[in-house]
C-alpha cells in the first residue's frame, strides 16, 4: 500500500485563505433591536466598558446581548467575574468532530439578565482571525440571531486590526451604528480616525452605517480625545476617569456599573446616551490634523528626515557604471 503524502502546512494555510466565506446575512431583525459595534485600540478599555455598559442597561430593564468578536476571547471575562467562557469557534470544533449540532446553551450564557458570548478565533500562527469572525457570524445566522428579542447587541471589535473579518458590520450593514472608545493618546486616537474613515468609505459606497460617538476611557484631563471628537464631528458619550479605584475593580472582575453604587451615574448616563445617539456620518481627519492635535514635542513632529544612500547602506564607494539604456533624440 502506497504511504500518503502529507500536505505541506503552507500549501493548506493557502488553500485555506482561497476559499471564500459565505455570505452574510444582512437582513433586518425582526424586533427593532439596536446593533451595535464598539471599536478601539487593543487595551484601551473595550471589555471593561462594555462589560458595565451591558449590565447597566439590563439593571435598566433592557433585554441584552453582548458579543465578543475579539481572537483574545477577553470581552466577558469581567461580566463573568473572571470565568472563561466557551467560544463559538472552540465549541464548533468540537461538535463537529463528535457529529453533533452547536445549540445555543452551548455558547450563550446569563448574568444578572446579560446574554454573552464570545466568537473566539485561531491560536497564533493557526488561522485567520477575520476569518474566525466571519464564521462565527454565520453559525450565529444558523441559530437565529435575526430572530432574537434584544433590545439592544452590543460587538466588541479590535479597531486596530484592519482585515475585512474584523470590518464585517460597517462592510456589510450589520450595524446600525459604531461607537469608539479612545483616550488621550496618539495611538488610541489613531486608531479610533482609521475607524471613522472606514465608516466614511462604505458610507461614499452606499452604506448606512454612522458613528453614534467616542468613549474617552482613562482620562487623564489633557482633552485630546474631546478635540478629536469636536473635530470629526462625533458627540463624547461618556468621560471614565483615570481613576485607581476603578482600575483595582477591574483588575478584580468586579462590575461597577450598578445604578446604587459610586459609578452608577456615569455608566446610566452612558447607556441612555447610547440608546439616543443617533449614527453621524463623520469626517476623518488626515495624519497631520490628528498629530496637530498633540503638543509637538509628544509626537516627535520636529523630526527631520535624512535620506539614505547607496554608498551607506552598501559600506562601499558607489561606482557609478554607465547605462545601457538607448536614448533616441526626437526627431
Amino acid at each position: 500500500m502506497n504511504a500518503i503524502t502529507p500536505i505541506p502546512m503552507a500549501d493548506r494555510l493557502r488553500a485555506e485563505a482561497a476559499i471564500e466565506p459565505d455570505p452574510v446575512s444582512t437582513e433586518e431583525a425582526k424586533k427593532e433591536t439596536q446593533i451595535i459595534a464598539i471599536y478601539g485600540k487593543g487595551g484601551i478599555g473595550k471589555s471593561f466598558t462594555l462589560a458595565n455598559l451591558s449590565y447597566m442597561m439590563a439593571q435598566q430593564g433592557k433585554e441584552v446581548l453582548l458579543i465578543g468578536c475579539d481572537p483574545k476571547s477577553d470581552t466577558t471575562s469581567l461580566l463573568f467575574g473572571g470565568r472563561a467562557c466557551p467560544t463559538i469557534i472552540e465549541t464548533s470544533a468540537k461538535k463537529k468532530l463528535a457529529g453533533e449540532e452547536v445549540r445555543i446553551g452551548d455558547v450563550c450564557f446569563k448574568r444578572d439578565g446579560v446574554y454573552a458570548m464570545e466568537l473566539g478565533g485561531p491560536e497564533v500562527g493557526r488561522g485567520c482571525g477575520g476569518r474566525g469572525i466571519i464564521h462565527g457570524f454565520e453559525l450565529l445566522e444558523k441559530l437565529g440571531f435575526h430572530d432574537w428579542g434584544f433590545d439592544y447587541v452590543l460587538l466588541d471589535f479590535l479597531g486596530d486590526v484592519v482585515c475585512g473579518g474584523f470590518g464585517l458590520p460597517i462592510a456589510r450593514d450589520m450595524c446600525q451604528k459604531v461607537i469608539v472608545v479612545g483616550s488621550n493618546d496618539l495611538q488610541s486616537l489613531y486608531v479610533a480616525n482609521n475607524v471613522c474613515s472606514a465608516v466614511e468609505y462604505f458610507r461614499k459606497l452606499g452604506g448606512n452605517v454612522g458613528v453614534a460617538g467616542m468613549v474617552v476611557n482613562k482620562d487623564d484631563g489633557t482633552g485630546e480625545a474631546a478635540a478629536f471628537s469636536e473635530k470629526v464631528g462625533i458627540p463624547v458619550l461618556a468621560t471614565i476617569p483615570a481613576n485607581e479605584d476603578l482600575r483595582r475593580k477591574s483588575a478584580n472582575y468586579q462590575i461597577v456599573g450598578r445604578p446604587d453604587g459610586p459609578w452608577g451615574a456615569l455608566f446610566g448616563e452612558l447607556a441612555a446616551n447610547v440608546g439616543t445617539a443617533p449614527p453621524v456620518r463623520p469626517t476623518p481627519l488626515s495624519q497631520q490634523g490628528l498629530l496637530d492635535l498633540f503638543d509637538a514635542k509628544s509626537v516627535g513632529r520636529d523630526v527631520v528626515l535624512e535620506p539614505a544612500t547607496l554608498e551607506v547602506m552598501c559600506g562601499v564607494s558607489h561606482l557609478a557604471k554607465p547605462s545601457l539604456e538607448i536614448v533616441y533624440d526626437a526627431v
